[in-house]
């Protein structure tokens, strides 16, 4: 059977959205984009449209942004609309019972990990912080828990050692784009079968907060490495040394490595770096952001700080 153009409302809001909207306009006739109301950003607190409002505007198609999902109004529109299907992508609020059942075909999300592991709000995040060597995309029915849906395709993507989250944000954003498209011509198609998820199995990966970019020098070089790789961009890893120093950037200088050090003391300060003793092993910053400073190398903030082999980090 030949895939054919569904009618398709599209539900999502940041940049990690935007190319699965754009890979389905390709081949799908999409009635109108939700996402959540412009926000004010920046110092000026200027009102900025979401990168998903940004793309569908361009395109000429109509985009509404309920403050409420369950006000009457919007159900209303959505009614008239007549979507075949509702798709989800990383929209930032729970859809009711009242929205999950309007479309015949259902609603299908796209989520950033191999489910049922790292189901919530921050699975590319959680899954470096955690030291996952592969992660993925999995698309899904959606029903009324937290990315509980039963799965509809599946892929595995491989995660680098270096791999920041925002490298990984953009992996799993373009090939998330190209696994939606599939699902929903084979959805349309009739030649896909759901697929229940082992609830035993799953694992959760909770919002991100500022508070948990803390470094917590107890733990491995290696797990500190991780840290960092999952936390970038934002919050963005930090500790305490006159304020707040944020630490963009480091290596493991040694893994294993006892020095007998209390866990954030300087053991080193060379050229290249700032070597800080961890629970196991040993963590070289090379490159950090003092408070209310710009970021810079390690050798420009030795440079410009007394930095003395044996102070600590908190």
């Amino acid at each position: 059977m030949t895939s054919r153009p569904a009618r398709i409302v599209f539900m999502g809001t940041p940049l990690f959205a935007a190319p699965s909207l754009r890979a389905l306009i390709e081949g799908h006739h999409v009635v109108a984009v939700v996402t959540q109301p412009d926000k004010p950003r920046g110092r000026g607190l200027d009102t900025v449209p979401s990168p998903v409002k940004e793309l569908a505007t361009s395109k000429a198609i109509p985009v509404l942004e309920p403050t409420k999902l369950r006000d009457e109004s919007f159900i209303h529109q959505l009614k008239v609309l007549a979507p075949e299907v509702i798709v989800v992508v990383a929209y930032g609020k729970i859809l009711p019972r009242s929205i999950l059942a309007l479309p015949p075909g259902g609603c299908v999300n796209l989520h950033a990990s191999l489910l049922p592991k790292y189901r919530g709000a921050a699975p590319i995040n959680r899954a470096i912080i955690n030291g996952e060597k592969e992660t993925g995309n999995c698309t899904m029915l959606m029903d009324e828990g937290m990315d509980t849906g039963d799965v509809l395709l599946c892929e595995r993507v491989p995660i680098g050692g270096d791999d920041t989250a925002e490298d990984l944000f953009k992996t799993l954003s373009t090939k998330g784009a190209d696994l939606l498209r599939v699902t929903i011509d084979r959805l349309i198609e009739g030649s896909i079968t759901p697929t229940p998820q082992d609830d035993s199995k799953a694992t959760y990966a909770p919002m991100l907060k500022k508070e948990d970019g803390r470094i917590d020098w107890g733990k491995s070089a290696v797990d500190i490495k991780n840290h960092l790789r999952g936390l970038y961009p934002w919050p963005g890893a930090f500790t305490a040394w006159k304020g707040t120093l944020k630490v963009h950037k480091g290596r493991v200088a040694d893994a294993e490595f006892q020095s007998g050090a209390e866990p954030g003391t300087i053991i080193e300060v060379t050229k290249e770096g700032i070597l800080v003793a961890c629970g196991m092993g040993v963590f070289e910053i090379t490159e950090l952001q003092p408070e209310n400073k710009k970021r810079m190398s390690a050798a420009d903030f030795i440079k410009g700080y007394r930095l003395s082999k044996g102070e600590r980090f908190a």
